[in-house]
């Protein structure tokens, strides 16, 4: 089996485990397992193997009378919180096998449990196997536990997400000085690069141990040595401890395949992700469609449109959401991974031409027409399917992207997504025509603007973050100040925190986001203190954000300045970092830091010294991997494409990463998330 075939096997694999156990159980499990699970094949994949039902992974679930068989999926710790959801769980049941299935490796259990020495066999596993007997009420019942690395969810077959992992994110400024506070003076570190494993607060080792876990058993799956490259801090704690892993060294002197496996740090490169300039389709669905419950990626499609009933509060909520995960039809795979990497008007195209060839094929009387694709035109060939119940049932999967396709088109919200893209464009070129501090003012007047919102371009208090990540992720390198400029930029942004509170006390509602900013649910709970003092916050965040390149020599800019002839541009970091990869003269560059493994790779470190070792480099294998920690968007996909194509280089890039992100989900990864210690389910 090639390697390349073997990653998209791998997560199927993976399941083949819990699947093996689930005949007649009723199954629990945790959302991030079920989002991986939602793009394996589904919750059918369990039925398919016996199921009797799936619940959620909560204290209010348990199973009935006559289901004496549970199996548990969590990817936690089985300690603290999640035991005793699956105490409980069992307390209400009638229960006599328990299978506790956990992503967690057994390793990682140990150092969880303060247990440094490796000892024989599972001994935690089999402690927490004593307990299941224990809350069942007879240790004769049969208890397993064991670990199944079931974190892979593959959106194409070039590009596997991790959902179990969508909360890691790049430490920033505000992080080192909370790891510093706890450390003596004269050990203290003077910057995230200096910061190593051991000084991480034990939640973030786990995350991070189990990640490297996980990636060691899918090389290990695919028979491949590895060689471990990192871009930025994190990535670097990662690409080590990967290096590093106790299995991995056994499989490196034996597998038949190499790889490459390149860590990339996403605060490095914050512009791409909340910039508006993506010209991509799923961006759009991923931003105005409403999540589907509990993921951290797919949306839920309304299906009322392929039935006759009217949009009325009574059937509101009454059919089952479609989402764009479609497992089962190689058609409907086809068109996800065009509307993923593809431009906007070939990717709405494509969706019109699946949609036509699907009616031809059930003889549906479609009226062809050329021309501009639009929402209205993507429903009405949508709706030809809803009499015919056979029809509707082999083409789901193109339908639901369809409708995914035109209820994006025509949201409410869309025009918003153009009025950010424009107000990006004047600040880009702002940024190299007059300081930060000229630039955040011109901020000032949109903040203080009618709050009505009546107008349905208008920016929102949300859209504003995002805006502010987007200067301050380039301001540095477009505006170089001294002192003096630094006082004034401090005196706009009190301004901007002083505007920003008015405004945010004045609100009616608090989105979501900004719920879970100012960690209160309705604005008439906002004090002036309380939210001058988290807008605080998030500023000392931003100017963290502006820092967060500063240790690089050659990718310290994504901002080209305009010279007269052409406007100033943003320079996507991935493509700085995809191009000196695969520059013909194989340069060595020193932001790209090979991580070694072992003994052997330090010799040769030692011996380049004195006489001429060639150091390993990222395109010396036929493959790569690419690993985004922190998320990538998927106009970042296509850019990766293209700059793979371009170079000719014979070499294969599988991208992976934590999560798809959507301009908003940077705002909560930097102002509203423990970034230090990541819920690990204890």
């Amino acid at each position: 089996m090639l390697p390349t075939d073997g990653v998209m096997s791998f997560p199927g694999q993976t399941w083949e485990k819990v699947l093996s156990k689930v005949k007649k159980a009723v199954v629990f499990m945790d959302d991030r397992c079920s989002e991986s699970l939602h793009w394996n094949g589904g919750a059918a994949l369990l039925f398919e193997a016996g199921a009797r039902n799936i619940k959620q992974f909560s204290s209010f679930e348990a199973g009935g009378q006559n289901e004496p068989k549970a199996v548990f999926v969590v990817s936690t710790v089985l300690k603290g919180k999640t035991a005793d959801i699956i105490k409980d769980i069992i307390s209400f049941s009638h229960f006599q096998y328990c299978v506790v299935f956990t992503t967690v490796p057994h390793s990682i259990h140990l150092l969880a449990n303060n247990v440094t020495t490796d000892l024989e066999g599972n001994p935690v596993f089999d402690q927490f196997e004593e307990k299941l007997c224990e809350w069942m009420g007879d240790m004769n019942y049969t208890a397993e536990v064991m670990h199944a690395p079931v974190v892979f969810a593959p959106l194409t077959q070039q590009f596997h997400l991790l959902p179990a992992f969508s909360e890691i994110f790049p430490l920033l400024e505000v992080d080192l000085e909370a790891i510093n506070e706890k450390r003596p003076e004269k050990k203290r570190f003077g910057s995230l690069m200096d910061v190593d494993m051991h000084s991480l607060p034990p939640e973030l080792q786990i995350q991070i141990k189990s990640l490297a876990s996980a990636l060691s058993a899918l090389f290990e799956f695919i028979g491949t040595r590895e060689e471990s490259f990192s871009v930025g801090p994190m990535s670097r704690l990662i690409a080590g401890e990967l290096a590093s892993h106790p299995q991995a060294k056994n499989r490196r002197k034996s597998a038949p395949n190499k790889a490459s496996i390149v860590f990339i740090d996403r605060t490095l490169d914050l512009t791409g992700a909340v910039g508006h300039h993506g010209d991509n389709l799923v961006e759009k669905i991923l931003s105005v469609l409403p999540q589907l419950p509990g993921h951290v990626t797919d949306i839920q499609v309304d299906m009322l449109e392929l039935t006759h009933l009217k949009k009325t509060a009574d059937t509101k909520g009454i059919l089952a959401p479609g989402c764009l995960a479609q497992n089962q039809s190689a058609t409907a795979r086809l068109l996800w991974e065009t509307m993923l990497v593809a431009k906007q008007k070939e990717a709405v195209m494509e969706v019109r031409r699946q949609l036509v060839e699907a009616a031809s094929k059930e003889n549906l009387p479609i009226k062809m027409s050329l021309g501009r694709v639009t929402a209205e035109q993507l429903c009405s060939y949508v709706q030809l399917f809803r009499d015919s119940w056979g029809a509707l049932e082999s083409h789901s999967g193109v339908l639901q992207l369809g409708l995914a396709a035109a209820q994006a088109l025509r949201h409410p919200a869309l025009p918003r997504w153009d009025a950010c893209l424009a107000f990006e464009r004047l600040l880009l070129q702002a940024l190299g025509d007059s300081d930060l501090a000229e630039v955040l003012k011109q901020l000032l007047p949109i903040i203080k603007s009618s709050e009505s919102g009546t107008d349905s371009s208008e920016l929102s208090v949300d859209d504003l973050l995002v805006l502010l990540v987007y200067v301050y992720s380039v301001a540095k390198e477009a505006c170089p100040g001294g002192a003096d400029k630094e006082k004034h930029v401090e005196k706009v942004e009190n301004e901007l925190i002083g505007a920003l509170t008015l405004r945010l006390t004045r609100q009616t509602s608090l989105s979501p986001l900004l719920q879970e900013i100012t960690g209160v649910s309705g604005p008439e709970e906002l004090t002036v203190e309380h939210t001058h003092s988290v807008l605080e916050n998030m500023f000392e965040t931003l100017r963290g954000v502006s820092h967060a390149r500063d240790h690089l020599k050659n990718f310290s800019s994504v901002y080209t300045p305009s010279d007269g002839a052409h406007q100033a541009t943003y320079r996507p970091l991935l493509k700085q970092v995809l191009e000196e990869i695969f520059h013909p003269d194989r340069r060595e560059c020193p932001d790209v830091e090979h991580m070694s493994g072992g003994l052997t790779d330090l010799l040769k470190t030692g011996f380049s010294m004195f006489m001429k070792v060639t150091r390993p480099h990222p395109s010396d294998h036929p493959l790569l991997f690419l690993f985004l920690v922190g998320g990538v968007t998927p106009s970042e996909l296509r850019l990766i494409r293209e700059v793979v194509s371009t170079h000719k280089s014979g070499t294969q890039v599988l991208v992976m990463s934590t999560r798809l992100l959507r301009p908003s989900d940077v705002p909560h990864l930097l102002f509203s998330t423990d970034r230090l210690k990541p819920d690990i389910g204890v």
